[in-house]
């Protein structure tokens, strides 16, 4: 658990930032599926991550301005049924034009009670962001590799 919203933001901010290297591959190589991670590209796996952290923003803004989020309660439905394959796929098709910025800054106005210091919450804000990169950094070490 988090004493503050700053605390887990700088932890966000840290863990964001080795995916910063995809920043830095042409067009090309950011296009170019590699097989040691599962088939994705560079741009598949910002997609998929920047996907799954609009969830995270979506759940943030609503506990802003209320105690549930009904976001939260659709993720853990769609978690069940259709499945996170499912889920991932439709990432891939709407999720391409976010800027993670964007989404960034949403996480800073909300109740700190409602998301930092309520451990229902924040299990799958963590989820969906600093949980979720770590289990990523194995494709994104791969896809880094592959451009060498």
């Amino acid at each position: 658990m988090y004493l503050d919203a700053m605390e887990f933001l700088e932890e966000e901010r840290e863990a964001w930032r080795p995916y910063e290297a995809l920043l830095d591959l042409t067009d090309e190589q950011l296009e170019r599926p590699v097989e040691a991670a599962h088939g994705w590209s560079g741009r598949d796996l910002m997609v998929h991550l920047l996907g799954w952290l609009d969830t995270a923003l979506a759940v943030a803004k609503e506990l802003a301005v209320r105690e549930d989020s009904p976001t939260l309660e659709r993720r853990e439905q769609g978690m069940a049924s259709p499945g996170v394959d499912a889920i991932n796929e439709d990432l891939q098709v709407t999720g391409r034009e976010r800027s993670l910025e964007e989404l960034r800054g949403y996480l800073t106005v909300v109740p700190e009670a409602r998301w930092v210091k309520n451990p229902a919450h924040l299990k799958p804000i963590l989820g969906d962001t600093t949980d979720h990169y770590e289990e990523h950094a194995p494709d994104l070490a791969a896809i880094l590799e592959a451009t060498r």
